[in-house]
């Protein structure tokens, strides 16, 4: 059955369906430090979490100090469903953000949201100390700090599991290099969109951190400093998360509407799109056979970098087959009753798309 027929019924149960990039667990609940339970500091730490949700969810360092949230800042309790201690070391104030209401607030202040699915990172994070070097793997103590700063920035934050061959290739002089390809053979085994390498050095009681991400061929590098290995690890994520979010986050009406067509569409597919693109406003404009045209908010390079999360192919223009024309109507016999059914209407967009992918 083609896909434009079966369209309409398979909506049903299209939120059953996987979804491409990884989704981020807990993406509104956040966790702040507190010196006890008084009053005071349940304030203070309220408001650290509102200002850490807000970044996780723009990537906008000066967003949760504008003046469009203003009355978000002074009664957080309005997208707050509930909070709680957690004993720790340290002692944690827990927050569970309302979803649905912190996304209104959001959008009704003019702020991008980046959604739950995110690109799914593979960290080579090699510590350097007085104790030693080590490649961090996910079965190690050392592996905690990583996963908690990831948490808390919002990054789904996979770890290779550092065997004797992977020790050979994450090494300081790998990880500092410009040549991911050695990272990129080796990471292929975990599936992971993007690869973070960092090279973290204990200093007279500092930490400091060199690092490259590569997401695709695009790569981006800093540097980062902290006063222990968890403030950096902290300090990496965070910038990460920044580099990251513009790729993905389409400011409410900063951009035109856009056009791009998807070759190869089945109904999984479609249901998994609509998640990805979610963030983007999508609407549909056109089915046609395996084809679908979708209108998003953003800019071309945004949309790249979110399809290439689904793993999609970009097609130039110039190469994209025509769709097959219907057979040819038989001939009409004069003498047979005439149908007064109507046909079915075709949508047509208003102008070509400017983009197009195929599986």
């Amino acid at each position: 059955m083609r896909f434009s027929r079966i369209l309409l019924v398979g909506c049903l149960s299209l939120f059953s369906l996987p979804t491409f990039a990884e989704t981020v667990n807990n993406l509104y609940q956040v966790r702040e430090p507190v010196n006890g339970q008084s009053p005071d500091e349940r304030t203070r730490a309220t408001q650290a979490a509102v200002e850490t949700l807000v970044l996780r969810l723009t990537g906008d360092t000066k967003a949760a100090q504008g003046s469009a949230l203003a009355d978000l800042r002074k009664d957080p309790q309005q997208i707050i469903s509930q909070y709680g201690y957690e004993a720790g070391p340290p002692e944690t104030l827990l927050v569970d953000f309302d979803p649905a209401t912190t996304d209104r607030a959001l959008r009704q202040a003019g702020l991008p949201i980046w959604g739950s699915n995110r690109p799914s990172i593979l960290g080579w994070w090699l510590n350097d100390s007085v104790e030693g070097s080590n490649l961090v793997g996910d079965g190690q103590a050392a592996a905690e700090p990583l996963r908690r700063a990831a948490q808390h920035r919002g990054l789904p934050l996979r770890l290779p599991l550092a065997d004797l061959s992977e020790q050979g290739i994450g090494t300081a002089k790998t990880l500092e290099g410009t040549d991911a390809a050695p990272l990129k053979q080796a990471s292929d085994r975990y599936g992971a969109d993007a690869i973070l390498a960092v090279h973290a050095r204990e200093e007279a009681g500092q930490w400091q951190g060199k690092w490259n991400l590569w997401l695709g061929d695009q790569r981006e590098q800093g540097t980062a400093t902290g006063a222990s290995s968890e403030a950096l690890a902290d300090a990496v994520l965070l910038s990460v998360s920044q580099r990251l979010a513009p790729r993905f986050v389409a400011r409410p009406g900063a951009s035109t509407g856009l056009l791009m067509q998807v070759q190869g569409m089945n109904l999984e597919r479609y249901a998994q799109l609509l998640q990805l693109l979610d963030p983007f406003g999508v609407r549909v404009t056109l089915v046609e056979g395996d084809r679908v045209t979708f209108e998003v908010n953003g800019s071309a390079d945004q949309l790249r970098s979110q399809m290439s999360l689904a793993k999609l192919q970009e097609v130039p223009a110039s190469e994209v087959a025509p769709v097959t024309a219907p057979a040819p109507a038989a001939p009409v016999d004069a003498s047979a009753p005439v149908s007064t059914s109507a046909p079915a209407p075709m949508t047509v967009p208003a102008s070509a798309p400017q983009l197009y992918f195929r599986w």
